[in-house]
């Protein structure tokens, strides 16, 4: 009896240990800690924006040295901050210049959420993501003078987290912002639904507004994972009609008014080289920070000095 005991055990044992490899979920990050932030003052006389840059996805599913899966970014880990960096520093090239740049860094989901193209399982996986950014966000509003200009900006993963944050803020704060855009990202209707704070720019200037825009070669390139949005604009023209526009000299960009998104010519971007399948192919969508910079920061100074008039 104690044999056969013992080996029905053995198999609930093993049954278990073959569901799938153990994860583990890397240390929380501590925002009154300066390692866990990029930050750049160029605004010394404080006529500019404060700005929240939440960085994209630039981890894939990894293990540490006891086999664990990791499925987020160790923001701990020197290497995964500095790859994040590459990206944030890139943006606050362009976007720090006159303002005060805040941007976090944050346990992202890894890029194999995304891959399983499964909404539920993104959804699932980004949570984690989501809730460090708006614990940065709390940790932020505590340190900046409220009565500056606010502006949101994101690419990708970052993106959708600044759609959450439009989510998490309360009134008040929604009063300061000047601007949030959602860079490579989409914004649902569901979204729309769910916050009042959520509302489409129309122009140029015009403020408490989401910036919304996703980049394709052609509209049968819009990925519904990522660009499947209720609405867009157009970064070089601000128009939301098919009003092409001219960027560069050679690129043409025309903003889809059914799919909401941007149909270039004149760019093939191929310095973005496809991805799994799933990004750069026939979209654009690692360019969507860079490629539109200096509208993008030009416009910033445009929206910040119409909410200030406003005041």
């Amino acid at each position: 009896m104690k044999r056969s005991w013992l080996f029905i055990c053995i198999l609930l044992l093993t049954a278990v240990s073959c569901k799938g490899p153990k994860t583990v979920v890397p240390k929380a990050p501590d925002y009154t800690d300066a390692t866990m932030w990029y930050t750049a003052d160029q605004d010394p006389d404080g006529t500019g924006a404060d700005v929240f840059y939440i960085v994209s996805t630039w981890e894939e599913d990894w293990q540490d040295d006891r086999g664990r899966v990791g499925h987020y970014a160790d923001v701990w880990n020197p290497t995964h901050r500095e790859r994040m960096g590459i990206e944030i520093s890139g943006v606050a090239a362009y976007m720090a210049p006159g303002n005060r740049f805040w941007a976090p860094y944050y346990r992202h989901a890894t890029i194999d959420a995304f891959l399983t193209q499964d909404e539920a399982v993104i959804h699932e996986r980004t949570r984690l993501a989501m809730a460090d950014v708006c614990a940065a966000f709390d940790e932020f509003l505590k340190q900046r003078d409220a009565t500056r200009p606010l502006i949101l900006a994101g690419f990708s993963q970052g993106g959708m987290a600044v759609v959450e944050l439009l989510k998490h803020m309360d009134d008040a704060t929604y009063g300061k912002l000047a601007a949030a855009y959602v860079m490579g990202y989409k914004v649902t209707a569901e979204d729309l639904a769910e916050c009042k704070h959520i509302k489409a720019a129309e122009g140029a200037s015009d403020t408490g507004v989401v910036i919304c825009y996703n980049t394709v070669k052609d509209v049968k390139y819009v990925n519904s994972v990522i660009a499947d949005t209720e609405f867009g604009i157009n970064p070089v023209n601000w128009v939301t009609d098919a009003t092409p526009a001219v960027l560069h000299d050679s690129i043409t960009v025309t903003l889809s008014p059914e799919y909401h998104a941007l149909v270039v010519t004149g760019y093939e971007g191929s310095e973005y080289k496809p991805y799994k399948g799933f990004i750069n192919v026939g979209d654009i969508h690692s360019c969507e920070p860079w490629l539109y910079s200096e509208c993008i920061r030009d416009n910033m100074a445009v929206r910040a000095e119409a909410w200030r008039a406003r005041q």
